[in-house]
């Protein structure tokens, strides 16, 4: 039973999320600020973190990194409609995926359950599994394991599905909606921001956010492609 940490501070939609989700079989802590949230992240050690952006005292955007200092655990975000911009800047923060409140239930958990498919099965089927070398990188598709001159590289779970779905064809330019089914599992062609959001992040932990990535190429117009040295 996958276990959900909800932090949500309007208690009619917090308490709407928690039976919704515990009718779809999660086990729901429900926390109404981001201090208690922070507090039961790990006593609780959630499967999945549903974070809410505007929360009073430590904002959800607070929290997010605060729990991306020490846990790669699954973030989806939550946020009212139209506000775009706390959505990039939620993902950019370390958010693995986001919905638009108000939400049903069948949508979070169709999106909780796709973000730990992301975890458990993180290697596509066609790739065999085994360490391989790209220059200072190694990515180890068995242990799910990826090392940056020697050092291990903490991903989250987005992040890694979206290198390795990348370095498994080194050379092959991906478009964002292909990149949007391979790691996300969404069709929805606004969620496309998921995909430029997660290279960002990426490229961070990986030393790359100069003008000349080595690993995590742009194609203009096109899309991205990994350029193994």
């Amino acid at each position: 039973m996958p276990r959900v940490l909800v932090v949500e501070d309007d208690p009619d939609v917090r308490r709407a999320v928690q039976f919704g989700l515990e009718h779809q079989g999660h086990d729901v802590l429900a926390a109404g600020t981001g201090e208690e949230g922070l507090q039961q992240l790990h006593p609780f050690h959630p499967d999945v973190v549903l974070l809410d952006l505007m929360l009073p005292g430590i904002s959800g955007l607070d929290a997010c990194r605060r729990i991306r200092t020490r846990d790669q655990v699954p973030i989806i975000i939550m946020t009212a409609k139209g506000d775009d911009i706390d959505v990039i800047v939620g993902l950019e923060a370390g958010a693995d995926d986001y919905v638009v409140k108000p939400v049903r239930a069948r949508v979070l958990d169709a999106r909780i359950r796709a973000v730990l498919r992301r975890q458990d099965t993180a290697v596509p089927d066609s790739v065999r599994p085994r360490a391989e070398s790209h220059g200072e990188l190694v990515i180890d598709r068995a242990g799910l394991v990826v090392t940056h001159r020697g050092a291990p590289v903490a991903l989250a779970p987005s992040e890694l599905r979206l290198l390795l779905t990348l370095s498994a064809s080194p050379g092959q330019v991906f478009s964002r909606p292909q990149l949007l089914t391979a790691v996300w599992e969404h069709n929805y062609y606004d969620d496309i921001r998921l995909v430029d959001a997660c290279v960002k992040r990426l490229r961070s932990k990986l030393g790359e956010l100069g003008g000349h990535p080595q690993y995590i190429q742009t194609v203009r117009g096109f899309g991205y492609r990994f350029g193994s040295p």
